[in-house]
C-alpha cells in the first residue's frame, strides 16, 4: 500500500491514482475541470439569488434546508437576521438525527424568526439506507464511492425539499454544503431526480411521490426551483472554526463539528472501511493536509473541517479501522475499545465531552445496524 506524499490518500482509494512521483490525482488537480464547471454554475445561481428581490408568487423567498449543523445554522441566522430574507426553514426529520442536532434546532427556533417546517418519511429513508449499506460495493469504484450511503440519504430528502418548493412556488432552495461536498452533489433539479431514479428505481417510490417527480421532470424551466450553494460561491471565506465561535457566542450552537449530526456516523465508517479501506472523513482529512502542506505556516485555506497539525492521520485511520471492524464483528473488549475511541477523537481535536459522545455512538453501532436492518459483514466476507 502506498500513500500520497502530500495528502496521505492511499493508492487504493476509489477513483484516486498515484503518479510515479507519489502524488495523487487529486493533488495534481486532475479533477479540476469538473470542479471548475461546478463552481462556475453554482456561482451564477448564487449571484442570481443574491440579486433577487421578494418572491412575487408566494410568502417565501427561499426554502432553506436546515439540519441543525454549524453550516446551516450560521447561514439561516445570516439570511433572516442580517439580510431580512423571508425564509421557510425546511428540516427533514431523519430518524438517525443526534440529540445534539435536535438541541441546535430548538435554539434556532427560539432565536431566528423564520417559518420552521418539519418533514419526515422514516420508512422511505430507512429503505434507501438499508439497500445501500447491505449491497456489495461495485469495484473498483469511482471517486466518492466511499460516501455513497451519505449521498443517497441526502438525495432522498433533497428530492422531498424540491417537491415542497415546487408545490409552494418557492424559487430557490438553499443548500449549505461546504465546498468539499460540492463534488458529491448535483446542482440541477432535474438531474437530482434522474439520478435518484437511476440509483434506486421506481420500487422505492410511492405512487404519490412518483407522480410528483414525473411532474417535476416535465415542468417548464421557469417553474422549477433553483438550488443555491452559498458556501461554494463564497468558498474562500469558508471558515468553520470562526463560524462555530460566532454561533456559540450567540447561543445558537451546542455541539462539536466533529460529532456530525447523524447517529449513522459509525455505520458510515464501517461501510467505508469494509468496502474501500478508508475512514469516512478521509477526503476531508486529505483536503486539510493538502492545504496545510501548501500553505505551510500561513493562514489555512481549506474546504473542510480542521484537523490538528500534529495528528498522525494515517495512524489514526488504521487504529479506528481496527476498532470499527472489531465492533462490527462483535469482537474485543468494550472498555478498551471505549478508551481507544476516546483517545482517537481527542487526537482529532474533539473535546472530552464530544469524544465521549462519539465513542458511545460507535459502541452502539451493532444495535443501530439491527434497528435499521443492516447485516454487518466482516472484511474477510466482503473480500
Amino acid at each position: 500500500m502506498a500513500l500520497c506524499t502530500i495528502c496521505a490518500l492511499k493508492d487504493s482509494h476509489p477513483g484516486v491514482t498515484l503518479g510515479d512521483d507519489g502524488v495523487c490525482s487529486l493533488c495534481r488537480l486532475d479533477a479540476a475541470g469538473d470542479l471548475l464547471a461546478n463552481f462556475a454554475y453554482t456561482n451564477r445561481v448564487f449571484e442570481e439569488f443574491a440579486r433577487s428581490g421578494p418572491n412575487p408568487h408566494g410568502d417565501y423567498d427561499c426554502l432553506f434546508m436546515y439540519s441543525g449543523g454549524k453550516d446551516s445554522t450560521f447561514l439561516l441566522d445570516k439570511f433572516v437576521n442580517e439580510d431580512g430574507r423571508r425564509v421557510l426553514s425546511y428540516t427533514f426529520d431523519v430518524p438517525f438525527e443526534s440529540t445534539h442536532a435536535a438541541e441546535n434546532i430548538r435554539l434556532a427556533r427560539e432565536r431566528i424568526p423564520a417559518t420552521f417546517v418539519i418533514d419526515s418519511d422514516d420508512d422511505g429513508i430507512k429503505t434507501v439506507l438499508r439497500e445501500v449499506l447491505n449491497r456489495p460495493a461495485a469495484k473498483p469504484g469511482t471517486y466518492l464511492d466511499e460516501k455513497l450511503p451519505c449521498v443517497s440519504c441526502r438525495s432522498f430528502f433533497v428530492i422531498r425539499a424540491i417537491r415542497h418548493a415546487f408545490r409552494h412556488r418557492i424559487p430557490y432552495i438553499v443548500l449549505c454544503a461546504d465546498p468539499q461536498q460540492i463534488l458529491t452533489m448535483e446542482s440541477d433539479v432535474r438531474e437530482v431526480v434522474r439520478g435518484f431514479y437511476r440509483a434506486f428505481g421506481e420500487r422505492l417510490l410511492s405512487d404519490e411521490f412518483r407522480a410528483d417527480l414525473e411532474m417535476l421532470l416535465f415542468a417548464e424551466d421557469d417553474e422549477l426551483p433553483r438550488i443555491v450553494f452559498p458556501f461554494v460561491a463564497n468558498r474562500y471565506a469558508y471558515d468553520p472554526e470562526r463560524m462555530v465561535a460566532e454561533l456559540t457566542a450567540k447561543g445558537l450552537y451546542a455541539s462539536s463539528p466533529l460529532e456530525t449530526h447523524c447517529t449513522l456516523f459509525p455505520l458510515l465508517n464501517y461501510y467505508s472501511y469494509l468496502n474501500w479501506d478508508c475512514m469516512f472523513y478521509k477526503l476531508n482529512a486529505a483536503s486539510h493536509r493538502r492545504s496545510v502542506r501548501r500553505n505551510e505556516n500561513h493562514e489555512r485555506s481549506t474546504f473542510s473541517i480542521a484537523f490538528p497539525r500534529a495528528a498522525d492521520l494515517p495512524g489514526i485511520e488504521e487504529r479506528l479501522k481496527r476498532v470499527v471492524l472489531d465492533l462490527a464483528a462483535g469482537r474485543g473488549d468494550e472498555a478498551e475499545q471505549k478508551r481507544e475511541l476516546k483517545g482517537i477523537f481527542g487526537e482529532l481535536g474533539a473535546s472530552a465531552e464530544a469524544a465521549r459522545f462519539l465513542a458511545g455512538g460507535f459502541l452502539g453501532m451493532r444495535a443501530t445496524a439491527a434497528e435499521l436492518g443492516v447485516e454487518l459483514r466482516t472484511a474477510e466476507a466482503a473480500a
